[in-house]
């Protein structure tokens, strides 16, 4: 099994890569697209051209290219890792620097095995469902993890879709697996933990404390933690993260209190914490600190 996810994960690792990009770069023509059709001089043929770019960087039919000369990409270009090592970073073609990292083609077979070494729960029906709904989401939350790195942006076309398949796993647990109502009740307040904070602190802000990405992103991770305890224990870790990772920054003046920095990132490292590790951790704290 472990070899299959390694396998899967390389393979999944290198379309993260060029879903983020592809994403970005289709987001960019359409903006385009909109100023162009707001001035009624726009030559037709500039117009056409831009929308056969926006159709050959479809995520289903398009073909792998390279962002710099756009030369289609042979498959001995898209060997996950050993192409990179080989070519050394750069195009053969152009012989520019290659865009993709590696660390998606590492990052995510190596999420996808720690995920079945420690996944907390039995693989029973109930189990095997959360698992293969949980390795969607590994994918899933690698490429935001790039995407808001680079362009400090969770885009909808990846979280609106997580949220569906987020919220149906609740269902599935409530109904389905005998969660009852108890079970409606915790994803209930989960949602409203993760969610009603940030959307409160985006209201109060008016999103300069936070972006509307991030509340979306708290959407999903309420219907994927779905226990009010783990919930809480999600933002609690983000913040730590996010303290540890920008403090060095502030202290050596590499960022300031205006640097833009992504809070994605931290939430989705520590909601995969907390999904493998947080029953533990919770019941840790318990034993260690609430003792009457």
């Amino acid at each position: 099994m472990i070899v299959i996810l390694i396998l899967v994960g390389l393979c999944f690792g290198s379309f993260v890569n060029a879903l983020v990009w592809r994403l970005h770069e289709q987001e960019d023509i359409r903006t385009k697209l909109t100023d162009l059709k707001a001035k009624k001089t726009t030559p037709k043929s500039k117009v056409s051209s831009l929308n056969a770019k926006l159709k050959s960087l479809s995520i289903a039919k398009g073909r792998s290219m390279c962002v710099h000369c756009q030369h289609v990409l042979s498959a001995k270009d898209l060997i996950p890792v050993l192409s990179w090592v080989e070519l050394r970073g750069k195009c053969r073609y152009c012989q520019k620097k290659i865009e993709d990292t590696p660390l998606a083609e590492l990052l995510t077979p190596l999420l996808l095995v720690a995920s079945y070494i420690w996944w907390p729960y039995a693989f029973n029906a109930m189990g095997i469902t959360n698992f293969i709904i949980w390795c969607v989401m590994i994918v899933a939350f690698v490429a935001l993890i790039i995407y808001d790195i680079r362009w400090l942006i969770l885009p909808n076309k990846i979280v609106y879709p997580l949220v569906i398949l987020a919220a149906a796993g609740a269902a599935l647990n409530t109904t389905i697996f005998h969660g009852g109502l108890v079970g409606v009740r915790d994803v209930a307040i989960a949602v409203l933990i993760d969610a009603g904070i940030f959307y409160a602190l985006f209201q109060a802000s008016k999103g300069k404390w936070i972006g509307g990405g991030d509340v979306k992103l708290g959407l999903l991770i309420g219907f994927l933690i779905a226990e009010p305890m783990p919930a809480f224990l999600v933002l609690f870790l983000a913040s730590v993260i996010g303290t540890v990772v920008i403090l060095p920054g502030l202290m050596t003046k590499r960022l300031s209190s205006k640097s833009h920095i992504p809070f994605g990132p931290f939430l989705i490292i520590a909601t995969i914490l907390v999904k493998l590790f947080g029953a533990s951790f919770i019941a840790w704290y318990r034993a260690k600190f609430l003792i009457y």
